[in-house]
């Protein structure tokens, strides 16, 4: 899964939906700035952004959000609820994670919620066999879609960076903060900005 050994980062504890300040939120209020990750840059106008995001053309599954907070309050995934949201990143993963059991998502979930290490808690998701860094992404963001942005080829296309078959750890902490620097400068959601990266890489294929 390309993890590779990472610098501890604060994470906010997992509770459960619209309890927790979230980071984008309270570098805000208190006027403090983003330090900037180098090779992550908007590839647009950041005034493009909130209209991008309108334009957005993937629907998210209802059901798959329902998952993700019924997961945030419970404070862990179940085995049904971790399928459904693999099956909607990806449905190369699906042989491969179908064969975990309910223990081993209870476990690694729930671990991956009570940290409050960034580092640990992606690491605690890529236990589980088949799945990768953008996977464990996805189930981070419906659990908790104020604080954890979408790891995909095309949000990365438009942030100056090209998709690659494994990602590390440390790679997955810059794509965070650039992402949530991007959120905070801009004043958009991370949800709002992860739409808008996927919406003008589509655009750009037509």
């Amino acid at each position: 899964m390309g993890v590779e050994v990472a610098a501890s980062v604060a994470a906010p504890a997992i509770r459960p939906v619209n309890t927790l300040p979230h980071p984008v939120t309270l570098r805000r209020a208190r006027g403090l700035a983003w330090p900037r990750v180098r090779g992550f840059e908007l590839q647009f106008p950041a005034e493009e952004i909130r209209a991008l995001a309108e334009r957005f053309e993937y629907e998210d599954d209802e059901r798959v959000r329902a998952a993700g907070e019924a997961a945030r309050r419970r404070g862990y995934y179940t085995r049904h609820e971790f399928l459904r949201i693999c099956g909607w990143k990806t449905r190369r993963s699906k042989p491969k994670v179908a064969s975990i059991g309910e223990q081993e998502v209870e476990r690694a979930t729930r671990a991956a919620f009570e940290t409050q290490d960034e580092a640990e808690r992606i690491e605690a998701l890529l236990e589980l066999k088949g799945v990768g860094v953008p996977t464990a992404s996805v189930l981070l963001h419906f659990a908790s879609p104020r604080e954890y942005p979408i790891l995909d080829v095309r949000a990365l296309e438009s942030l100056g960076q090209r998709g690659r078959s494994t990602y590390s750890v440390s790679y997955w902490l810059k794509y965070l903060d650039a992402c949530r620097r991007l959120a905070g400068e801009h004043g958009v959601s991370l949800r709002v900005l992860d739409k808008a990266l996927w919406q003008y890489s589509k655009e750009r294929d037509r």
